[in-house]
């Protein structure tokens, strides 16, 4: 999937309300639109989308370790928003758009460095104006959970 570089790979909000949240999901991970750059930044990328549900792949290395050598709770928090949002997108119609109102991430355990895992993010409820999602980080080659999260997210129409 390539990677914006800057705004202007980025589709114009004309563009994105043109399609479903699941249809301008589908074209992210197609290759078709470019993905968001947090992903390259954080060592993250999305890997799965359909109906109520996204996945996302990761590997945290030292670049996001806190002072004491250890991976950073905020990329627990930017790994789950985004697969939750992201979740919530796939239910949004045409001519809308969300954003996250809140999200709880709890941490179980540390993710060892350098390990792979998977977040799956699934939605409870996408309404009006309002979608709810949970979500879990698991170690892709152990299946061991690392934390759990849940989002509120705004569904506003732009047309």
């Amino acid at each position: 999937m390539p990677i914006a570089r800057s705004p202007a790979d980025l589709p114009p909000p004309q563009m994105i309300l043109k399609r479903s949240g699941l249809e301008f999901m589908q074209a992210i991970l197609s290759g078709e639109e470019c993905g968001p750059p947090i992903g390259e930044t954080m060592g993250f990328t999305l890997t799965e989308v359909s109906e109520g549900r996204a996945v996302f792949s990761g590997t945290p290395e030292f670049n996001v370790t806190n002072p004491m050598g250890t991976v950073h709770g905020g990329w627990y928090g930017a790994l789950l928003d985004s697969a939750l949002g992201c979740s919530v997108m796939t239910c949004v119609p045409r001519g809308s758009v969300y954003t996250t109102l809140e999200y709880k991430v709890n941490i179980l355990r540390n993710i060892p460095i350098g390990t792979a895992v998977v977040c799956t993010a699934d939605v409870d409820h996408a309404g009006r104006s309002t979608g709810v999602a949970h979500g879990e980080i698991r170690g892709r080659d152990d299946g061991r959970l690392y934390a759990t999260g849940s989002t509120t997210c705004i569904i506003m129409k732009m047309t």
